[in-house]
C-alpha cells in the first residue's frame, strides 16, 4: 500500500498563545490596534468610513493565523486515506527525524512553518534532503512567493501586470522600487497607497488602516507595521477595481484555472473599504452571520475571464508554481488585471459554509473536497514517478514514530 506522509502545522489549543489582551475575544482578531500615544487618524474626503461600531481591537499574537485547525487537518487526512496509508508528520522540531524514520512514498505538504522569511520552504527542503517526493512548489518558489516585493519584481520582469511599488525596510527610510522594468516603477505620489508586511500571509497585518491617502497616514501605518511585524513594509498603488481569486491545478500545459471566485464587496458592512482583509475574514464573517462575499463562478464577460486566466497562468509558470496555487488578481483603474498575491500553499477549509476560495472553486468545477486533495497529490506523484492507486482505497492513518 502507498504510504502518504502528511506534513502540516496545527493551531495550538491554548488561547493564551494567541491573545495579548486578557479580555476574551474571538480566536483570530486582526492586528489593528492603534499604537498608544498616536492620534486617531482622520479619513480624507471620499474615503470610505469604517463600519459603524467597529473600533480597533487589541492586536493578537497572530503568529499562528496561517496554521490549520484540527478540523482541517482531520479532513485532509480523511481525503488522503483514499490513496493509501496516511502517516501524520506534524512540522514540529522533530519533523526531520520522523520523516527519516517513516520514509513515506510521497508527502502531501501543507505546512506553513513558523520562523523566518523562508518558513514555508522548510518542509520541502527537508524532504529534498532525504530524497522524499512531496507535493507542491519547491523551496525556492515558496520562499520567493512569501516575499511580496521579489514576487512583484519577477512578475514585472516577465511583463505580467502588478501594481507599482516600493519597499520601506526600516523606520525613516524611503527606498525606490527594486527592479529595472517600467512595470516596477515606484507608486505615484498622488495616488492612494496600500501597505502590507512584506513576508506575511492569511491577511496578517492587512486591515482598513493600510489604505493611506496622505503622507501622514502612510507614515503612521508604516511605523505601526514595522514595529508590530519586525520586517520591511511593501507600499504599492491601491488598485480600485474588482478583485478575483484564481485557483490553479496541474502542471505544464495541462495546468488549468478553476472557475474564478469574484469578491462581492457590496456584501461588506456599509462604508467598508473594498478589501478582503483581516476584518472581512475574521471579524465580519461570523458563523452566526456569514459574510456572503464570494461569487463563484464570477459573473464576468468571457473576454475578461480569458484575460485573467492568461495572466494567472503566466504568473503560475513564471514563478515556478507546481501542482496547485492560488493567485489573487485585482483590476486597476483602466480595467487591467494585476496580480496582487501568489500563494503556493492555498487555504483549504473543508466546510462548504466557510469562505475558502480553493475548495469553493473546486466545487464549482464539479470536484469534491476529497477529490481536490487527491488531485494535488496525483499531480505531484505524476511529476515524480510515484505510483498511486487508480481509484480510492480504504486506507488507514498512523503517527510516525521518532527514530530515536
Amino acid at each position: 500500500m502507498t504510504r502518504i506522509g502528511f506534513a502540516y502545522n496545527q493551531k495550538p489549543d491554548d488561547p493564551t498563545l494567541r491573545l495579548e489582551s486578557e479580555t476574551e475575544r474571538p480566536e483570530d482578531e486582526p492586528p489593528s490596534r492603534r499604537r498608544r500615544g498616536t492620534p486617531r487618524r482622520t479619513r480624507a474626503a471620499g474615503e470610505p468610513a469604517p463600519r459603524p461600531g467597529a473600533e480597533p481591537v487589541p492586536a493578537p499574537h497572530d503568529e499562528f493565523a496561517e496554521w490549520d485547525s484540527a478540523e482541517t487537518v482531520d479532513a485532509v487526512e480523511r481525503a488522503l486515506s483514499g490513496l493509501g496509508e496516511v502517516i501524520r508528520l506534524e512540522a514540529t522540531d522533530d519533523f526531520p527525524a520522523r520523516l527519516r524514520s517513516a520514509r513515506p512514498d510521497i508527502v502531501f505538504n501543507m505546512a506553513e512553518g513558523l520562523r523566518g522569511v523562508s518558513r514555508e520552504a522548510h518542509v520541502p527542503a527537508i524532504c529534498e534532503f532525504y530524497g522524499v517526493p512531496y507535493s507542491g512548489s519547491d523551496p525556492f518558489t515558496l520562499s520567493l512567493c512569501l516575499d511580496k516585493a521579489r514576487t512583484k519584481e519577477l512578475l514585472a520582469y516577465h511583463g505580467i501586470p502588478t501594481a507599482p511599488f516600493r519597499v520601506i525596510p526600516a523606520p525613516g527610510t524611503r527606498h525606490a522600487a527594486r527592479g529595472s522594468r517600467p512595470e516596477s516603477r515606484p507608486p505615484t505620489a498622488d495616488a492612494p497607497l496600500f501597505v502590507k508586511p512584506l513576508h506575511e500571509g492569511s491577511s496578517k497585518g492587512i486591515t482598513e488602516r493600510n489604505y493611506c491617502r496622505t503622507p501622514a497616514e502612510l507614515d503612521e501605518q508604516v511605523a505601526f507595521l514595522l514595529e508590530r511585524y519586525r520586517q520591511p513594509v511593501l507600499v504599492e498603488e491601491y488598485l480600485p477595481g474588482a478583485e478575483f481569486t484564481c485557483a490553479v491545478l496541474g502542471n505544464g500545459v495541462a495546468a488549468r484555472v478553476l472557475p474564478l471566485v469574484g469578491m462581492r464587496f457590496d456584501a461588506l458592512p456599509a462604508g467598508a473599504l473594498p478589501v478582503y482583509g483581516f476584518e472581512a475574514k475574521w471579524l465580519w464573517d461570523r458563523p452566526e452571520r456569514p459574510l456572503e462575499i464570494f461569487e463563484c463562478p464570477a459573473r464576468i464577460d468571457a473576454g475578461l475571464r480569458e484575460t485573467i486566466e492568461r495572466i494567472v497562468l503566466a504568473a503560475y509558470h513564471a514563478l515556478g508554481c507546481r501542482d496547485w496555487s492560488r493567485i489573487d488578481v485585482r483590476l486597476d483603474a483602466a480595467g487591467v488585471p494585476n496580480v496582487v498575491e501568489v500563494n503556493p500553499l492555498p487555504g483549504i477549509l473543508p466546510d462548504p459554509a466557510d469562505n475558502s476560495c480553493f475548495p469553493k472553486a473546486a466545487r464549482a468545477a464539479g470536484m469534491s473536497y476529497d477529490e481536490l486533495i487527491r488531485a494535488c497529490v496525483r499531480h505531484a506523484a505524476e511529476r515524480q514517478g510515484v505510483a498511486l492507486p487508480a481509484t480510492a482505497v480504504r486506507g488507514r492513518s498512523r503517527r510516525a514514530a521518532i527514530n530515536g
